[in-house]
Parts: C-alpha cells; sequence; structure tokens
C-alpha cells in the first residue's frame, strides 16, 4: 500500500477537493471551497493547509457564524449537491458557528464545519479559549454542536481522519440525513504528520440515488387520489430539491389536483398557474387556507410540515381528512399517520402521473381553485399599488417583484417580510423565491444573498432586509466587495421589531420593548405602542443605517416614496458592486389575512388586553388536531 506523509489538516483538505457527487448522469465538485477565519486553533493547521494547496479556493469572512449562512444559502440554490467546508478557531470562533449549524441542520442543507479544538495533549491545558470541566477532560465548546450536527466527531489521532472523512461524506450527501457535518480538530493534530493511505485522496464520486416507492403503496396512494372529494397538494421544498417542478406541473395541469405551498416550497410552481392556491398555513392566501380546511386528502411532497404549514395543526379540518406523505426521509414520510411513500419525489410523481393518467378533479373543485388562482392575484395587485404615504412594506416588495428580471432570486430571512413574501411575491421560476425560515435567523439575509449570488453569478440576487436583522449580521457586505460578488439590498427601516411588536398587540402585550426609541426617563423601560405616533417619532434613535452601509463600502441609494424607490431599483441594477437600496416604512401598515399560530399567552394578568387575548386563545386551541387516524387496515388492502 503506498502512502502520502501529510498533515492531519492537509490530508483533509486534499480529501475534500476530490469529492465529486452525480446525480441523473452529471457530476460535479462537492466543495467549491473553505470559508475560515483564523487564530490560534486553526491558522498553522487548516490555514497552513489551505495556503500549500491554493487550487482549493479559500474565502475570507467577517463572522464565522454567517459563513456558515453563506456556505447553506450557497448548498440550497444548488439543490444540495454543492457546499462549502468552514474552519473557525477554537473557543468564540467555534460556538459563533453553532447558530449557522442548527441553521443547516433543520433546514436539511449540507455544510461542513472544522472547528479548532484544545490541545488532545492536554499538558498545556487550559489552553487560551478552553471550557475547563471539573468531571472530564474529554469536552469542549465543540460539545455544544452535537444536537445541532447530523454527524459529530473529534479527530483525537491522525488515522481517525481515515474513517472520519468518508462517513461526513457520507452525511453530507445524503438527501435523507443531510445537514450540518462537525468535525472538531485539536491544535495540535491538525499540525501532526502521518502516513495516509494514497487510495484516501482518489478522485470519489458519490451518487445521488433516485429511490423509487414501493409498488405497493404508490398505488395504494393513486386510489387515495382517486377516491377523493378534494385533494389537496402541499408542495414543500422537496420539489424543489428532487427537481419535480416540472413533473408537478404536468401533473397537476392535467389532473387539476390544486397546490399551495410552504415556504421551502414556493416557486413549485409558477405564480399564475390556475392549480397555484400559493402560500399555505399561518401566512396563507385566502384560497389555500379555505380548500386546506376542506380538503378530505392532503398529499404532501417533501414537506416536515412546519406549524406555519399546519397552522399549529389547525389548518386540515375535514372530519376524515387522510395524508399521503411523498418523503425521501421516513421521518417526514410518517407523520400525521400518513400513507408513507418513502421515495424521491421526482420519481414518485413520474410513477403517480401514469397511474393517474386518465384522472381529473371534478370540473367545479377545478373552477374554484382557479376562482382563487385569480381573486388573489387580483388582491395581489392592490398591494402592490396601495398608495399609502409612508410606504407599505407591500408596495416595496411589489417594486422589486416588477422591477427584477423572472430570473433573479429575491432572499429574506426574518421578521415580518417573509410572511408578506409568502403571500404576495409573484415567483416566475423555482429559484427565484428564497427563504430561510425553517430556523429564521435574523441576520442570514445578507450573508445568504452572498453564497446565492457565488452559485448563481449570472442572477442578480436581492437581499430584502429589516433593520432589526440587518444590525445583527451586515459585516458580510465587505466580503462581496473583496469577492466582486455584487448584492442588490433593499435596507427597509421601520425602526424596530415589527414582527414581534404585531405578535405582541396580538397578544395583548402592547409591543412592549419591540421599537427602537430612547428609553423613558420616567417609566424607565423601553415603550411599545402605548407611544402615540407622532411621539414616537422624536424620540428614534439617532442611528442612519444607510451611512453605515456606505461605510462598509456600498453604494447608497436613499429612496422615500414609491417613484424613487423604483428610480432607486432601477439604478442599482446598472452598478458596479454591492448597492444598498434604503426605505422607511410604516409598521403599522400590513398585509391582512393571516391564520392563527399557536403562541402561549399569560393565563392570569392584570392587563384587559391580555385577558382578552387569552379568551381568544382558548377558543382558537380548540380547532387543534392530533391526525391520528390509522393510514391502512387490513381492508384497505382490498381494492
Amino acid at each position: 500500500m503506498t502512502t502520502k506523509k501529510l498533515t492531519v489538516a492537509q490530508a483533509t483538505i486534499a480529501f475534500l477537493q476530490q469529492q465529486q457527487v452525480e446525480r441523473d448522469g452529471h457530476a460535479q465538485p462537492f466543495f467549491a471551497g473553505c470559508f475560515g477565519i483564523f487564530g490560534h486553533g486553526n491558522v498553522a493547521g487548516l490555514g497552513q493547509a489551505l495556503q500549500q494547496y491554493a487550487d482549493f479556493p479559500y474565502y475570507q469572512s467577517r463572522n464565522e457564524q454567517s459563513m456558515v449562512h453563506t456556505a447553506a444559502a450557497y448548498a440550497k440554490v444548488k439543490n444540495r449537491l454543492s457546499t462549502f467546508a468552514c474552519t473557525s478557531s477554537i473557543g468564540p470562533g467555534a460556538t459563533n458557528m453553532v447558530t449557522g449549524a442548527a441553521l443547516a441542520t433543520i433546514n436539511r442543507l449540507p455544510v461542513l464545519l472544522l472547528p479548532g479544538d484544545i490541545f488532545s495533549r492536554r499538558n498545556v491545558a487550559p489552553v487560551l479559549q478552553q471550557l475547563e470541566s471539573a468531571f472530564s477532560q474529554d469536552m469542549s465548546v465543540n460539545d455544544c454542536f452535537k444536537p445541532v450536527s447530523k454527524y459529530w466527531d473529534r479527530i483525537n489521532r491522525p488515522e481517525q481522519l481515515i474513517t472520519s472523512l468518508p462517513e461526513a461524506m457520507r452525511v453530507l450527501t445524503s438527501q435523507a440525513e443531510t445537514g450540518a457535518v462537525t468535525l472538531a480538530m485539536p491544535q495540535d493534530v491538525q499540525a501532526e504528520a502521518f502516513d495516509f493511505p494514497s487510495e484516501l485522496f482518489e478522485k470519489r464520486t458519490w451518487h445521488i440515488s433516485r429511490p423509487r416507492p414501493d409498488i405497493s403503496i404508490i398505488q395504494k396512494a393513486a386510489t387515495w387520489i382517486r377516491q377523493a372529494k378534494r385533494p389537496l397538494i402541499i408542495a414543500g421544498g422537496g420539489v424543489i430539491y428532487s427537481e419535480a417542478t416540472d413533473i408537478l406541473k404536468e401533473l397537476v395541469n392535467r389532473t387539476g389536483i390544486p397546490v399551495a405551498e410552504t415556504f421551502a416550497g414556493k416557486g413549485s410552481l409558477r405564480y399564475d398557474e390556475p392549480e397555484n392556491l400559493g402560500a399555505c398555513g399561518v401566512t396563507g392566501t385566502p384560497g389555500a387556507i379555505a380548500m386546506a380546511k376542506e380538503a378530505d386528502l392532503i398529499i404532501g411532497i417533501g414537506t416536515r410540515y412546519s406549524d406555519f404549514t399546519t397552522a399549529s395543526k389547525t389548518s386540515f379540518q375535514h372530519p376524515a381528512v387522510r395524508f399521503i406523505n411523498i418523503n425521501i426521509a421516513e421521518f417526514d414520510a410518517q407523520k400525521h399517520a400518513a400513507l408513507p411513500v418513502i421515495a424521491d419525489a421526482k420519481a414518485s410523481l413520474e410513477e403517480l402521473s401514469y397511474l393517474l393518467k386518465d384522472y381529473t378533479v371534478a370540473t367545479d373543485y377545478r373552477q374554484k381553485v382557479l376562482a382563487y388562482n385569480q381573486a388573489w392575484d387580483r388582491k395581489v395587485d392592490e398591494i402592490y399599488n396601495l398608495d399609502h404615504t409612508p410606504l407599505s412594506q407591500g408596495e416595496v416588495i411589489g417594486a422589486v417583484n416588477e422591477l427584477s428580471d423572472p430570473n433573479d432570486i429575491m432572499v429574506c430571512a426574518a421578521g415580518s417580510m417573509p410572511g408578506d413574501l409568502h403571500k404576495v411575491w409573484r415567483t416566475r421560476h423555482s429559484k427565484g423565491f428564497h427563504l430561510e425560515y425553517g430556523y429564521s435567523c435574523m441576520g442570514y439575509e445578507i450573508a445568504g444573498g452572498l453564497g446565492i449570488k457565488m452559485a448563481a453569478p449570472e442572477q442578480d440576487v436581492y437581499v430584502m432586509v429589516g433593520d432589526g436583522s440587518y444590525l445583527m449580521l451586515a459585516q458580510e457586505i465587505i466580503t462581496s466587495l473583496q469577492e466582486r460578488v455584487k448584492l442588490i439590498i433593499i435596507l427597509i427601516n421601520n425602526h424596530g421589531f415589527a414582527s414581534i411588536g404585531g405578535l405582541s398587540r396580538s397578544l395583548g402585550t402592547e409591543g412592549f420593548g419591540t421599537r427602537y426609541l430612547y428609553r423613558d426617563e420616567e417609566k424607565n423601560y423601553l415603550n411599545g405602542d402605548e407611544i402615540p405616533k407622532e411621539v414616537a417619532a422624536q424620540r428614534y434613535l439617532p442611528v442612519d443605517l444607510a451611512a453605515n452601509a456606505e461605510s462598509l463600502g456600498a453604494i447608497v441609494l436613499r429612496a422615500t416614496d414609491k417613484a424613487s424607490l423604483e428610480a432607486k431599483i432601477k439604478e442599482a441594477q446598472t452598478t458596479d458592486r454591492t448597492t444598498v437600496v434604503y426605505v422607511e416604512t410604516d409598521r403599522y401598515q400590513g398585509i391582512e389575512g393571516y391564520s392563527w399560530w399557536e403562541v402561549p399567552v399569560s393565563e392570569v394578568s392584570t392587563k384587559e388586553s391580555v385577558q382578552a387575548a387569552y379568551q381568544e386563545y382558548e377558543q382558537e386551541k380548540k380547532a387543534q388536531r392530533h391526525y391520528l387516524k390509522p393510514p391502512i387496515t387490513a381492508a384497505d388492502w382490498e381494492d
């Protein structure tokens, strides 16, 4: 057996650059490179290795959390077939990545994390930034990654790398099990040399299979669909990751089965497809909400049924509702006591299309779906052209939607914008709507936009971010300039946390602590919405977010009304680097029609508004369902 004498860090990079994935006959490198911030925990190990292997691109970042967001966003655009590695020093550099790891795992997106770790030798402990434990020598802050990683290992000896790296790749390339993978690397071990087998560094291609459904299960699914009077498809992110959008369109155009889309699944159909009811769940459109309530069969495709999708288990109210779940992950396919089709979404829809080749829904049902689709499109026109002063958030969304190219990509993540975008953004291609809402992570937007643009350099990327989220992670504007990756950032300022302000008002707590105002010296707390608008305007904090973005190197264009907003967006399209379009909006002019979402209300309170909210909360909870009806009995198979 031939060997190569390399350090652990060198061997890691040499291995990563030889990994490819293949699906449907198309092969591509799995890693686009490595993001990293160097410190004493990785500078002489992985830092040296990345310098030595210059053909494996290294990218600098400004924050360890944001570089993981960038990698996750890149992987999402690439349908999980490519990603980045991310390396940090030990201690705070490592724990900064924990939030990014949680986001990647919750959203089922592959990211490889290589945090530095304490000395494996232990003789110099406690080292700088080491968390000491009185009951174990085998613990560091990197143990925090365990619950938010799909695979976790600590490389205490060089030869452990030989078995750990392939296992990491197994999980990263699994469409069912992917997420964050963490290989904690003690700083002394990173620099140790070992005679690694040469075979470890040969090019390897990981096949991304398309598991086909069990024939008896898919036939039963087709039977259930034929028996249903009001079937409804819930399209999740798995539709897009599987590249099943074309076959979904063909199936629903022919059969008339309506589709409602989750956050991750928005873009499964164009907004103007007649079968598209739009957004489902808490942030759903009127048609999707009404038809979900009446549906006797829910066909979930690639969805994990979050509480926003099910409106906290109140969406589906038919007394005999049944579920067919098509999902690559058994864990999700079994939810709601469904008939589980554990298979690839595209492969499953191809077989269902064949089995349903002569099936259509009733004419009146189809016409009802079309009427809802057209009525909502008219409502979106109204929202886009509200002519409100100051501008409403819906008008800002409309301006970006109408002025962007159909192939451009919009990204958002947290606050009130995701719900509004889910309802009113007109999706024109499957990747045009990029929303991180599995973790609803503030600060994802700009870092995620960077990854999106790196994955799709030929398309404009519009980063839509509110002031609260901007203040958490704006620094990657600098990285976008360094890498010459242009973003168009729409920075909306409503002087606080508008989303939680609205939620607070619905819970009877009057937006307490959600506005960016000077502290009230008389009452000594940060007031909520009990302060009149005209008084609050005199107490806004003197923070100029536009000037802040300009100081980071971005071109900044200020808009004051709809005409100037449209002009500034057009100007931003012509600039040569990251450009921020800054606009202030009315935090109280929202988009109506949201469904109930369970957020607990204080059971007792001295405030009448909270008491009233609790009564409403108790009433809404009565509509919650468990969906425990067994999917199959012996009689079900006797067709």
